[in-house]
């Protein structure tokens, strides 16, 4: 047999989401004591007070998180985020094709009419 197979890998079933996560955090890098956020996207928290008699099969009471159909999972790593802000030019900007306003750019049969 041609080839040879990793401990990890698997032939006959799929990994697991664990497995998964594991491998692509392997492949991108990441570090054990990076600064990571695992968040949740796709979710919606009621912000209206419900009156007493409201209809409890459509009206979340207020302060309820529902998750959507399609809710996801976020996972960012803060450590390799560049927070720097944009810095000015060390020169002097020159394009070389100036703009100039569409307002100043009268044709000359406007001038004469």
């Amino acid at each position: 047999m041609n080839g040879s197979l990793e401990p990890e890998d698997r032939i006959l079933e799929e990994p697991t989401i664990t497995e998964q996560l594991s491998k692509l955090i392997d492949t991108l890098g990441w570090q054990v004591d990076d600064d990571v956020i695992v968040e949740v996207g796709g979710t919606v928290v009621s912000g209206i007070h419900q009156g007493e008699n409201y209809n409890k099969k459509w009206a979340t009471p207020y302060g309820v998180r529902k998750y959507n159909k399609d809710a996801f999972i976020i996972i960012s790593n803060n450590s390799r985020r560049d927070l720097t802000k944009s810095q000015p030019m060390d020169r002097e900007h020159k394009p070389q094709h100036p703009y100039t306003p569409p307002s100043l750019n009268i044709s000359e049969e406007k001038k004469t009419k």
